[in-house]
């Protein structure tokens, strides 16, 4: 199951990530999304749980949490061609 995870802190590392959803079972992959530019954090990651039951579980107990003074935004995150494109400035 992969999860979406919306406003971060942007201090907030793969780690930190992982260590959030480790306690509802096992986390195969966490990835803050970086700015290509700066390095700096976008606010968002994914992460990756494959047993779905944990995963909602995850899910559940996290959206909505207080994370470092932000409440965080966590679903199912949406297959890449499911989203609009974004339209492109010449």
């Amino acid at each position: 199951m992969n999860i979406y995870v919306g406003n971060l802190s942007y201090k907030m590392t793969d780690e930190d990530l992982g260590k959030l959803f480790t306690p509802f079972g096992d986390v195969s992959v966490c990835k803050v999304i970086l700015d290509r530019n700066s390095g700096r954090s976008k606010g968002f990651g994914f992460v990756e749980m494959p047993n779905q039951a944990e995963g909602e579980e995850a899910i559940k107990q996290l959206d909505g949490k207080e994370i470092d003074e932000r409440n965080i935004k966590v679903n199912v995150a949406k297959p890449k061609n499911d989203k609009p494109r974004r339209k492109q400035r010449y």
